[in-house]
């Protein structure tokens, strides 16, 4: 009969090799919770009629949003520079989400998207979630820090990054 520390020490084993398998798959959660949430985020912009208005008195219009939180953002001439052209910043705004969001589902570019998604993040934290009090009620924050690990390790594992790789190497060799 196994003494039941062999036994613990063989489970311990077993666990040990399994978090060695899936640790390099550590980062795709996080990849595609940022991917489909950009994606949708952008969508979402693009495809409602209020939002992509200059009218800063249409609730949910961007140029009404810009309106309020202008005196409570950390950089109000930022907002100031946005809103002489509200239609065009909240359409690249849209595009750049729906483009980072692409990008980091299909790990093309990763780390290139993972810098525009924290750009984003960084614009509206310092734009539209300033205010918030204390700071991590703001979302955009811990946006910004979720972007951060997929910019230093970009998208090594079920991306084009990593198939554009491989085929590469297989060229190379």
């Amino acid at each position: 009969m196994p003494r039941s520390g062999s036994r613990r020490a063989a489970l311990w084993s077993r666990f040990a090799a399994l978090r060695e398998g899936v640790a390099p798959y550590a980062l795709l959660p996080l990849r595609l919770f940022l991917g489909v949430t950009f994606v949708y985020a952008g969508l979402d912009k693009l495809f409602d009629p209020a939002f992509l208005s200059d009218d800063p008195e249409r609730q949910g219009s961007i140029a009404f949003q810009m309106t309020n939180i202008r005196d409570l953002s950390a950089i109000p001439s930022l907002v100031d520079l946005g809103l002489k052209a509200p239609v065009a910043v909240g359409a690249a705004m849209a595009v750049g989400e729906l483009l980072v969001g692409l990008g980091t589902l299909a790990g093309l570019f990763a780390r290139v998207a993972a810098l525009g998604g924290a750009l984003i993040s960084l614009s509206l934290w310092l734009t539209m979630s300033w205010q918030a009090s204390p700071y991590y009620y703001g979302n955009d924050l811990p946006y910004l820090m979720a972007w951060l690990p997929l910019v230093l390790a970009g998208a090594a594992y079920w991306s084009l990054d990593a198939l554009i790789r491989s085929r590469r190497s297989r060229r190379t060799a």
